[in-house]
């Protein structure tokens, strides 16, 4: 990793996306957003919408890619550049939505950040481990997927916040 790598963790709703937002910007360069949110009704094209529009007028370059997130980071991690990727759980669960192996792709996400990125990039993750286990088997698999990823980036980054109600606490860096 060439750039600086920061992951940011907290609960649905906790304000994790605005911390990240406000880092990426502090970090200065071309502001990036990665999207990886697929809409599939009216209600989650609502919020896609309302993101956007949320960032409209901040300098931010939007690149929508719900499946293939290590050939966008590949592309789009250039010099100059800060991405913000929001978000990686729900890759994990686009992958596993549309029969993709989720752990080879997680390999190549994680390959690609070792071989070294010229941007700075800022992660946004759902924390999923502070809940009662699962009572499926695809819930399960999809907290257990998310949490080796969270902390294979976690051990990578430089920075890792958890934001709770708002307010982002220092978990490393």
């Amino acid at each position: 990793m060439r750039g600086r790598l920061a992951l940011i963790v907290g609960g649905a709703r906790s304000g994790k996306s605005r911390r990240a937002e406000a880092l990426a910007l502090d970090w200065g360069g071309e502001p990036v957003y990665l999207a990886t949110a697929e809409p599939f009704d009216d209600e989650m094209r609502e919020r896609v919408a309302q993101h956007r529009a949320d960032r409209q007028g901040r300098g931010w370059v939007t690149v929508e890619e719900p499946l293939d997130l290590p050939a966008a980071l590949a592309r789009e991690a250039t010099a100059g550049r800060t991405v913000l990727v929001e978000c990686l759980t729900t890759w994990v669960g686009n992958l596993m939505v549309h029969d993709r192996p989720v752990e080879p792709e997680i390999a190549r996400l994680l390959a690609g950040l070792d071989q070294g990125l010229a941007a700075d990039l800022v992660l946004v993750a759902n924390e999923v481990g502070l809940g009662i286990v699962p009572e499926n088997r695809m819930a399960r698999a999809f907290r257990d997927h998310a949490g080796r990823l969270h902390q294979e980036l976690a051990a990578r980054a430089g920075r890792v916040e958890l934001v709770v109600a708002g307010i982002p606490m220092t978990v490393k860096g």
